[in-house]
């Protein structure tokens, strides 16, 4: 095979027929797109995995539980507690807009849902004439953006009560857009 000579007197390998030539950037665009796919693959959430065990709270001694709303979203999601402990919540809103954490139950939930959905030309937020039965209120902090709000929880003790709950924001539309979150529960270290 003949081997061309450089304008600088380097030697250069064999060429490429035309055809090959010509391919060679279809290659090198495949090459690249199959390592995005399989990148974008590896980011696959999936399931969030197993929390490690933690150190229940008590009520002398709460353990520390970060709550971060954004606009749609709860961060974590799930919400490792474990039953029967105490946790200082501290809530903060990073969106843009008003928030609420309600801790409940579906009933708790569709309760607040329906009281956001029943005001009258809603707002943008809450107003203080919202309100739901004491039976179905559960646990309702309203935070607004920039703010946190801090609150002691005592988790219930029993663990078919704590798989029930579900945090979720009922500003209107906020439901509608999947602003809820899980609450799971994790084992207990000591």
């Amino acid at each position: 095979m003949a081997r061309s000579v450089a304008h600088d007197g380097r030697r250069r390998g064999p060429r490429l027929p035309p055809v090959l030539r010509d391919l060679r950037p279809r290659v090198v665009a495949a090459a690249v797109a199959v390592v995005v796919a399989i990148a974008a693959a590896g980011c696959e959430a999936g399931p969030p995995p197993p929390t490690p065990p933690i150190v229940p709270g008590s009520s002398a001694a709460p353990r520390e539980v970060n709550i971060v709303m954004k606009d749609w979203i709860f961060l974590p999601d799930p919400v490792d507690v474990v039953p029967g402990e105490t946790v200082l919540l501290h809530v903060v809103n990073g969106g843009l807009i008003v928030h609420e954490a309600v801790i409940g139950d579906q009933a708790v939930q569709d309760a607040w849902e329906a009281a956001e959905g029943q005001a009258a030309n809603p707002p943008p937020g809450p107003t203080p004439l919202v309100s739901v039965p004491p039976e179905v209120a559960g646990i309702r902090v309203v935070v607004q953006s920039g703010q946190r709000v801090d609150l002691v929880w005592t988790v219930p003790a029993d663990p078919a009560t704590v798989r029930a709950l579900i945090l979720g924001c009922h500003i209107p539309e906020h439901w509608a857009k999947g602003m809820r979150a899980a609450i799971r529960i994790a084992p207990a270290r000591g």
